[in-house]
């Protein structure tokens, strides 16, 4: 593969079940931490249309009720497997499906509580699109799932930045 010549655009997302867990997979890509399912966005796709075809692509999952969390920059970070500037797109969507089925890219996965999250091995980007996902619905650790809902966030919160996590 070509050395990358520009910054490489990709979406994530934290899954919600229908219990209001959230869908984690550790990744040989991140050091066997636990991350988001996602990837790049090929050219001429939009980008939720890029996040329904990695989501289903790595883990069997359909998803429904997308909304933007924030935006993240990765410059060569050691955290990636390679040497990679990339510019990541963080949604929350939510899931019906209950057979995961992961390809090459998962080792391992789970449906975690949000107090669950805090005592995993989860890679910083992944914790930084967490720590969003929780202020822009004023929620905090030990908040039972039934207690948020997409539909009552904020618009103001839709356009939050991720702050650089260096």
């Amino acid at each position: 593969m070509a050395e990358q010549q520009f910054p490489e655009p990709t979406v994530g997302a934290l899954i919600f079940n229908p219990e209001g867990k959230i869908f984690l997979m550790k990744s040989h890509k991140w050091a066997g931490k636990f991350v988001v399912p996602g990837g790049h966005i090929e050219l001429g796709e939009r980008a939720e249309d890029a996040l329904r075809r990695e989501i289903k692509e790595e883990t069997g999952l359909d998803i429904s009720d997308i909304e933007f969390i924030c935006i993240q920059e990765f410059i060569f970070d050691p955290a990636f497997w390679k040497k990679r500037h990339f510019i990541f797109i963080d949604y929350a969507c939510k899931t019906n499906s209950g057979e995961v089925k992961l390809n090459s890219e998962g080792q391992e996965y789970g449906w975690f509580s949000l107090d669950e999250l805090a005592k995993l091995p989860v890679e910083p980007y992944t914790m930084r699109t967490v720590e969003n996902f929780l202020k822009a619905y004023s929620v905090s650790l030990g908040t039972k799932p039934s207690a948020f809902s997409f539909s009552n966030r904020r618009f103001e919160s839709l356009a939050r930045k991720c702050h650089d996590f260096h």
